[in-house]
Parts: C-alpha cells; structure tokens; sequence
C-alpha cells in the first residue's frame, strides 16, 4: 500500500485575503460584547444607577432596580460600567463588594440562578481545578438545601453583593417569581453580609407576572431607558468607528445611513453597529478600496434575511402552515392578499400536513404574530359597507422564507402535493 505524501505548507487559499487592503484596524470594537469606556448619551442613567448603588461603598444595602428598555438602547452596558467602577471604589476603601452579572436567557431556572451565584462569589473559574471547591453542584440538591448553602456562603464572606438579572422576564416568564421572592428575603436573614437585586428587561409589561410582595421589593426604583435617536447613534457610531477601521475607508454617508436605518428600529444601537461592521466586512470581501452607502444596503438586506431565516425556523408548525399557505397565494401572483384568502388556503395545508385546522379567529392570531415579528407586512384597509379587512404581503426575503420551510420534515413535497393549486388558481382568478 502506496502511502500517501504528505503535504506541507499553505495551498494559498487565504492569500487573497491577505493582498486585501486594509479596513479594519480593531472590529471587535463593533461587536455587542465590546465594553466602551465612554457611553454617549446615557450620563443620566449611569449617574442614577451609581446614585441607588452608591450605599454599597459604606457597606450599607443599596435599594433594588428594575431597568425597563427596548433591546440596544445601553441598559446592560450601564450596569456593567457602573458594577466595575462599584467594584473598584469598594477594592480602594477596603470594602467588600461583589457584582454578579446574570444573563437569565441562558441561566433560566431557580436552581441555576442560586448554584451561578455561588460560582460567581467564590470566583471559582479562576481557582486551579485541583483544589478543593465548596460550589453547588449545577443539579442534584434539593432546592431548600441550595438555599441554605447560599445564604451560609453569603454569611461567611460577608460584604455586599449585588445580583444583576439582565433579561429576568425570561427567568419569570419560565420559573416563576419564587427565586425573586427567596432572593429579596436573604437581607432579613443575613447579618454580615447584604443583598441588592438589578432586573434588566425588555418587556415592560413582565411585572404582570409577579407577586404583588415580589414587585414592591423588586421595584424599589425604577428606571426606563429611552431609545436613541439618529444624532444619538451617529455619535455612539463615529467614537466606535475611529477606532475600529482605518483611517479614510468610511465615505461620509455610512454613518448617517447605519444611524438611520436603526433609529428606525426603535433606535438600537446593536442594530446600528451591526450594519456598520457587517458594512465593513461586506468591503472588505470585495477588495474595496472604501467602505459605501451601498455597502450599508447590502449589510441590512443581509440582516434583516439572517434574522427572518432564525426567526421563521423556530415557529411553531400551525405557524409554518399559515405562512406556507401565503407562499402560495404569492405564487399565484397575488403579491397583496387578505385573511380570508389565506385561511382558504390554510385549510388545505393543514389538511395535507395532517394537523387541526384551526378556527378564523386563531388564524387571524398567528397572522398578528407573523406581523408582529416582521416575517410579513399588513395594513387594515377599509372596503366600505362591507367593513375592514386586513392585507398582507411579503417584503425582501421570501426565497428564505421558502428555503427555510423546506428544511422542515412537515413541509417536504411529498406531503404538500395533494394541495390542489389550479383550484386555487381558478378561484382567485
């Protein structure tokens, strides 16, 4: 048996990667995970923030906060550039103070918020693995057992710890408000050492969940976070770029563009470094000598199919159907189409799925929700005497939309041939 030679060195697959000239100097500057030291526009919610947790340098227990806001408007890059500077001013008086940061999409049951708390105090990811660790295992205690350890580990290093719970609708919205209302409890039952809580969320309406007692322990001060504006963003967006690309490769018009477009978005800033940095990467595959407007176009066409493909991969299959069912309407040249024709031809895929045909009423729901996350668009137009109807259409991206279904099981042609078009066909003709 000839063994084969082994090769040695590049083939040069990235050597036309590197003959590109230069765009960025430092592009994780542009990435979410990048903590500035400077936040525009947010002096007044950073003052106000260190104001409630300022006791904590005297050792006395700061109030709770709960931080409302829509997604990219600073609300965790404030409390994390406030805990770090807590943390330092209590290291220089000799105080004792913890911030632990939790991020509750991830860390989403009671148990796992008490047993990350306890990593989080004793610092034991920077602890050699051979030594000996006193944590809460991940699973495996009993609840009241975790608690005990938590509160007796709490009470033995002593100091004020201040327990962030960004996006903590999605800890509620699962586990319920018990870990909220056991945490609020502790200072009742600690003597050298104190607790604060921080909520971070998106959703305004999540106290609708909570226990009346947890909300007024919860919500001692409230602060809400206003969206940024375009002015806003371009400022947040010219300190990111001047560090983050070369110098001369953005053509004036990028950053008004991206800040835009994004203050359309409810004025997010994560929106608005991504189309700047995708805008970058964009130039930079192309061997572009600057980076465009047309570029900053091509980076939010690119965004917005992304985020449709996640969005319309993770939809429940009565979902799928409906949307299925306006693929369908749009194949047949229909580009605008109302509810009652979409619920005609639901039917029929329900029935071909082998699924509940659901009621007009629910279609309508689903059809809300689709809206609502942007898979389609809809506007309510009146037809005079015979009263108003809804009409819907897709925007950019529907070869995704019908990539995207295709990779469902449910949706192969096989299942989806019996749907009879040409009645469809004739009938909104």
């Amino acid at each position: 048996m000839v063994q084969a030679e082994k090769k040695s060195g590049s083939s040069g697959l990235f050597n036309k990667y590197l003959k590109n000239r230069g765009i960025f100097k430092n592009r994780e500057v542009l990435r979410h995970s990048f903590r500035p030291n400077n936040l525009p526009h947010r002096t007044p919610q950073i003052d106000s923030i260190a104001a409630i947790l300022a006791p904590s340098i005297r050792n006395e227990t700061p109030s709770n906060i709960l931080i409302y806001g829509k997604t990219g408007t600073g609300k965790t890059a404030c409390v994390k550039y406030v805990g770090a500077e807590l943390e330092n001013a209590c290291l220089e008086m000799g105080k004792r103070c913890n911030v632990i940061h939790l991020n509750c999409e991830l860390i989403d049951t009671q148990y796992r918020v008490l047993a990350q708390i306890a990593n989080e105090i004793e610092n034991l990811d920077s602890k050699p693995s051979d030594k000996p660790r006193t944590s809460i295992p991940m699973t495996g205690w009993p609840t009241d057992q975790v608690y005990a350890e938590l509160r007796n580990l709490l009470e033995s290093l002593g100091g004020v710890n201040v327990i962030v719970l960004d996006e903590i609708d999605k800890l509620v919205k699962k586990s319920g408000d018990e870990i909220l209302y056991n945490l609020t409890r502790f200072n009742g039952e600690l003597k050298n050492a104190k607790i604060s809580m921080i909520g971070i969320s998106n959703d305004l309406r999540f106290t609708n969940f909570l226990d009346p007692r947890v909300l007024s322990s919860l919500s001692e001060e409230e602060l809400v976070f206003p969206p940024y504006n375009a002015p806003q963003l371009c400022d947040i967006l010219q300190e990111r770029a001047d560090v983050a690309f070369e110098e001369g490769v953005l053509d004036l018009g990028c950053i008004p563009l991206c800040a835009a477009l994004a203050a359309q978005e409810h004025g997010d800033a994560r929106r608005a470094l991504d189309l700047l940095r995708i805008s970058g990467e964009l130039a930079e595959r192309e061997n572009a000598p600057k980076v465009s407007e047309v570029h900053v176009k091509s980076a939010q066409q690119k965004i917005e199919t992304d985020s449709l493909i996640v969005c319309v991969s993770s939809l429940p299959t009565q979902s799928k159907a409906v949307l299925y069912a306006m693929l369908i309407l749009s194949d047949l040249n229909r580009p605008v189409f109302t509810t009652g024709e979409v619920a005609q031809v639901y039917r029929d895929v329900a029935q071909a799925l082998d699924v509940d045909v659901l009621t007009h009423r629910r279609i309508t729901d689903l059809i809300s929700e689709l809206t609502m996350l942007g898979v389609i668009n809809s506007r309510v137009v009146s037809r005079g005497r015979y009263g108003r109807t809804k009409e819907m259409w897709f925007g950019t991206g529907t070869s995704g939309i019908r990539e995207t279904l295709s990779k469902d099981e449910r949706f192969e042609e096989e299942r989806l041939h019996q749907i009879d078009i040409g009645r469809f066909r004739t009938l909104f003709r």
